[in-house]
């Protein structure tokens, strides 16, 4: 039976211009293949409204679970939340829960709640909380779609929160093989290779270490016998790997 699909949409103008370095999607990847979700996609999108509404009815509707990155903290530019109960069509507004989560926290720091701070507790009608216990302001589910912050460790702790709730599938199982040979010379037995194993995924991906190209020849599964039987026939085609 086929794993659950996933995508993910992150969403700032701050990555689009460069001036962040995109990591949550990479960590975002790791995460679901332990957990037997297959991510169909990553997309990036900036802050503007109607391309995230667009963007989130797209990948909820084509896939079985969409991950979002940025856009709910307290500042002008941050539209997600407001964005995603357009696209599920349903109103936004201070939730109680959420409200007194952010009132506790900074009371107990002696720092109030502001109108930008409680910009955070506004959550779309019909969502679920996602547990925040770095900095306490909540993301959110609605549907399908998992809506999260962009800060890396909020984020990451989020995901955990999410996926524990989640029913996936099969993990993905990975092994390599390093060979010290140009990609263009192992393209036509590795077509072969990967022509006997339809059910697998291989993949050849080259790098050059001291003037020298190699490639680093991947089986990707969710059966880990298949996996080990196509890396047997790997090193049985190129015995000089390791």
């Amino acid at each position: 039976m086929a794993n659950p699909t996933a995508a993910a949409l992150i969403i700032g103008d701050e990555i689009l211009t460069g001036r962040t370095r995109e990591g949550n999607g990479f960590y975002l990847a790791g995460e679901l293949a332990k957990a037997g979700f297959d991510l169909r996609e990553i997309r990036v999108v900036g802050d503007d409204h109607d391309t995230i509404v667009a963007a989130v009815r797209a990948l909820s509707a084509t896939h079985d679970q969409l991950f979002t990155s940025g856009g709910i903290g307290p500042t002008h530019d941050d539209i997600t939340a407001d964005a995603v109960a357009a696209a599920f069509g349903v109103p936004i507004g201070v939730r109680e829960d959420a409200r007194a989560l952010l009132a506790a926290f900074y009371a107990s720091r002696g720092v109030e709640l502001s109108t930008a701070r409680l910009r955070m507790a506004r959550i779309p009608d019909g969502a679920t909380l996602i547990e925040n216990p770095v900095s306490v302001a909540p993301g959110f589910s609605i549907g399908n779609c998992h809506v999260m912050a962009g800060v890396p460790n909020i984020f990451q702790a989020m995901v955990a929160s999410v996926l524990a709730r989640l029913v996936g599938g099969a993990p993905l199982v990975t092994q390599s093989l390093r060979v010290m040979r140009a990609e263009a010379s192992l393209a036509e037995p590795l077509s072969a290779l990967a022509a006997s194993w339809p059910d697998l995924s291989l993949g050849s991906y080259p790098f050059v270490q001291d003037g020298i190209f190699g490639s680093n020849l991947v089986v990707r599964g969710t059966d880990p016998a298949r996996v080990a039987a196509a890396m047997d026939a790997l090193r049985a085609a190129f015995p000089e790997g390791q």
